[in-house]
């Protein structure tokens, strides 16, 4: 017996930016698979059950939901943004790829979802209005060298990058490296616009420093101004977050944020 196994993403956190089709999906499915973070973002009842696991263990939780599905579940394997980009519906069909074969009978679905560049876009005008690429910034799955190169083959082309997965805890490096690699080939003037939780709601704690820390958007000319990003709270978070020619990115470790970057740091 087989049952069906649906890959979704939650939109880059704003409930009302979760498309129609998953919020269907949601009331159908029994049990959800997904980091404990995207998981709350759900309005689950209480017979549909909760499978919370790391962040950072994408291939076990999808192995552990099409073991579920094979079994003849209606399972749920939840993302935030969109499950393609960076995010469940890959490991899911690496794990198919790599499975027992019951695994692929599995009725699989995959949804797409609104992605966290397209939030920031949205709030900062129109940057990926012409030709755009997006490159994560994680070596977890591929070497640090090949994310410069394509770094400096998509500068050199003329593209607006989105750079996800720009900084965490493990890799608090990558994002000076990168922009450092990109003033290279990019002019001075080129913007950069730095979006955290651009899809989410503004708190409602009544707390200030809680509701500064929901959402940001900022948009800096480094040729203009002698800003540098502020260093944020005594948590280490950062006050910035971004797109270099334009480059927006999503903090992917759900709500842990990064620590502040070097201050020797200079994009420009």
């Amino acid at each position: 017996m087989s049952g069906r196994l649906f890959v979704i993403g939650t939109g880059p956190g704003n409930p009302e930016q979760m498309t129609p089709e998953a919020l269907t999906v949601v009331d159908q499915a029994t049990d959800f698979f997904g980091y404990g973070p995207y998981l709350d973002r759900l309005q689950l009842r209480d017979d549909q059950l909760r499978h919370a696991s790391d962040n950072r263990e994408e291939l076990d939780r999808a192995g552990a939901a099409l073991a579920m599905a094979a079994d003849g579940a209606k399972v749920c394997v939840v993302s935030g943004g969109d499950p393609g980009v960076f995010a469940m519906a890959a490991a899911v069909c690496e794990a198919i790829e790599n499975g027992p074969a019951a695994w692929r009978s599995v009725d699989l679905t995959i949804l797409p979802g609104i992605t966290a560049m397209l939030a920031v876009a949205a709030r900062a005008g129109a940057p990926l209005g012409h030709d755009f690429c997006a490159i994560s910034l994680s070596d977890n799955l591929k070497p640090w060298n090949i994310i410069e190169t394509r770094l400096e083959l998509a500068a050199k082309a003329g593209f607006v990058i989105a750079l996800y997965n720009p900084i965490s805890r493990a890799r608090p490096w990558q994002l000076g490296d990168a922009f450092k690699l990109l003033r290279n080939h990019l002019p001075p003037a080129t913007p950069v616009i730095f979006g955290r939780a651009a899809g989410r709601r503004t708190s409602a704690s009544p707390s200030s420093r809680c509701r500064r820390q929901m959402r940001r958007l900022r948009i800096w000319r480094p040729a203009s101004s002698s800003a540098r990003p502020r260093h944020a709270s005594s948590r280490g978070q950062a006050d910035w977050t971004s797109s270099i020619r334009r480059v927006s990115w999503r903090e992917e470790t759900g709500d842990r944020s990064p620590p502040a970057p070097p201050r020797q740091f200079r994009p420009f």
